[in-house]
């Protein structure tokens, strides 16, 4: 077997029969590094120790020319199959989504370094989050998560609709009950600051910053928070049948095969 054809099984997962192979395991590790160091940078105390920062730095530089050299490398793997291979079968591999993700995943702080421009790196700090996705690939309950999102994206957008309208709706009834006619005329003066209210009643939450004095705004205020358990629960329950179907169909294939 060729070093490409070894690297190829180490790399793509739906190349093993099973399990994780230990090259992938060992990005899965550095994945996770990285989430605890980034943690760790935020703490004040530790950034104003020389020594934990030159570890930051040193750590955060291994980690982008680790990513770097696994992207080369899977790119340079992805030929193994036939749909891949050649320039245009390449360019293909690299405009899928966990390609995508990989590169996020360093190429922007890698670039920003290299042209010398550390302050920007603090911005780009929030891109690591697409090596979660790195993880991802491997776990297969992320990937009946995607399609489960996919099969019921219809009725989470008309949910996701009937959220928006009622929230709007909301902060206007409120906003003419307690800006115009009521006593808030500054907590609700406008409908974008009663639109703050209204997101965080119909979600549930209540902060209790923002609220209703007035003994009519209270009662459209009750008729719309009773109506958030159901704006809130109706996403959950589409979502919660479609991975449940997504989780029996998968059973059903790996008991037909």
């Amino acid at each position: 077997m060729g070093l490409k054809q070894s690297l190829y099984q180490q790399l793509v997962p739906e190349a093993r029969a099973s399990g994780i192979s230990k090259l992938n395991l060992f990005i899965v590790g550095v994945v996770l590094a990285s989430f605890l160091f980034l943690a760790l940078e935020t703490e004040p105390v530790l950034n104003s120790d020389p020594r934990w920062m030159m570890a930051f730095n040193v750590f955060n530089i291994s980690v982008l020319v680790i990513f770097t050299l696994e992207y080369i490398a899977r790119v340079w793997v992805a030929g193994v199959d036939p749909q891949y291979r050649g320039f245009g079968g390449r360019l293909k591999y690299v405009t899928r989504f966990y390609p995508i993700a990989d590169l996020l995943a360093f190429a922007p702080e890698l670039i920003v370094m290299a042209l010398g421009g550390g302050g920007s790196l603090l911005v780009l700090r929030v891109l690591r989050l697409a090596r979660l996705i790195k993880i991802a690939r491997f776990v297969p309950a992320f990937d009946a998560l995607g399609a489960a999102l996919r099969r019921s994206s219809s009725q989470l957008l008309t949910s996701l609709a009937v959220a928006l309208a009622l929230v709007y709706v909301a902060a206007v009834v409120l906003y003419f009950v307690e800006g115009v006619g009521g006593e808030q005329q500054e907590t609700f003066a406008s409908i974008p600051r009663a639109i703050w209210w209204a997101v965080a009643t119909l979600t549930t939450v209540g902060y209790g910053d923002v609220y209703p004095v007035t003994p009519l705004g209270r009662f459209f205020s009750a008729i719309i928070a009773i109506a958030g358990i159901g704006v809130v629960a109706l996403p959950a329950g589409v979502f919660a049948s479609a991975f449940s179907d997504e989780l029996r169909e998968r059973r059903e294939r790996g008991t037909r095969q």
